[in-house]
């Protein structure tokens, strides 16, 4: 029991510092947008727009809850927050500062990346569920991108496996504090699979230019499209809180995590995360929408082979420069 309660506490602070996160990141990305498109952004909402996520939440509640009559309704309504709980558990295992993450595992980097593989479960759910014919075929858009894109963003995270000999978070942060980070040694391999990675996540997290699921020039929203009120807002939380937490496992993977000089490590891991998350919604709000065979096109003919060779010459860096890794 006296475990269970510094557990609990520190999952209530997580969740509540995340969710906080995701909502002024909301709040961010409207605001860049804005200013890359020459205009303001939300202005009319408490100061410079600050609280239009508060907005936002409350219109979303106070909409009417709607499921359509041929609907299968248990899985209607299990899919928005199944795919927002699967995201959060996912940042269980990722560590902010040395022995914060919720749960210390040894094999963190697989239970990240099976968390992450999940998503599409209640993508599918929601699809199929809805008995409309563009909610399902954005679910099959949505699963087959999921899952030709989970290839090469699994072999990009290997990269630092390999390289720090280990699954774990905290061990793979600590072998880059010692030895350097890997997006800069050793050069090639760390690189390679931190832009791989980088792409697999704005797939995973359907942002553009991966956007395909959602198009609404031909599927209307998608599997969002029969949902409303706080479970459309569901959909979309997942997608910001999977694009957060991916940022921060990219961090931690290639950028050495809360390591950095004069400042505490909590502050160098948010700042890499954010810096990251800017960064993916930068990419989001300049680049245009892929067709669909162009998606496909680039995963399988170009991304996998690379995430293979990274792999490859990241194991021979471990083999013949052994000595550089302790």
């Amino acid at each position: 029991m006296s475990l269970l309660v510094p557990a609990a506490l520190y999952a209530l602070l997580a969740l509540t510092l995340i969710l906080t996160a995701v909502a002024w990141a909301i709040w961010l990305e409207r605001k860049l947008a804005g200013r890359m498109q020459s205009r303001l952004g939300p202005t009319m909402v408490g100061p410079h727009g600050l609280l239009q996520p508060m907005a936002d939440l409350l219109k979303l509640l106070q909409k009417e809850d709607l499921v359509p009559a041929k609907a299968h309704a248990i899985l209607f309504n299990l899919a928005p927050p199944l795919a927002v709980l699967l995201t959060l558990a996912a940042a269980a295992a990722v560590p902010f500062t040395p022995g914060s993450a919720g749960a210390e595992l040894e094999i963190g980097v697989l239970f990240v990346l099976a968390m992450g593989a999940l998503s599409i479960v209640p993508v599918f759910m929601a699809g199929w569920s809805s008995a409309n014919k563009y909610a399902l075929l954005g679910a099959m858009r949505a699963i087959a991108q999921g899952i030709s894109y989970e290839v090469p963003l699994v072999l990009a995270a290997l990269v630092p496996v390999v390289l720090s000999g280990s699954l774990s978070f905290g061990e793979i942060v600590r072998h880059q504090a010692a030895h350097g980070w890997f997006v800069f040694w050793p050069v090639g391999p760390g690189f390679l699979a931190f832009v791989l990675f980088l792409l697999g996540l704005l797939a995973e997290s359907n942002r553009i230019p991966f956007d395909i699921p959602e198009a609404e020039s031909e599927l209307v929203a998608g599997i969002t499209t029969e949902y409303s009120g706080m479970k459309f807002g569901l959909f979309y939380l997942a997608e910001y809180l999977h694009t957060l937490i991916g940022s921060a496992v990219a961090a931690a993977l290639f950028l050495g995590g809360w390591d950095g000089p004069f400042a505490p490590g909590l502050v160098w891991m948010v700042v890499k995360t954010l810096c990251l998350f800017v960064f993916l919604y930068t990419v989001r709000w300049t680049l245009l929408r892929l067709r669909a065979d162009q998606l496909m096109t680039l995963c399988w003919k170009y991304l996998v082979p690379l995430s293979v060779v990274a792999v490859a010459l990241a194991a021979i860096a471990r083999q013949f420069l052994g000595g550089a890794f302790g």
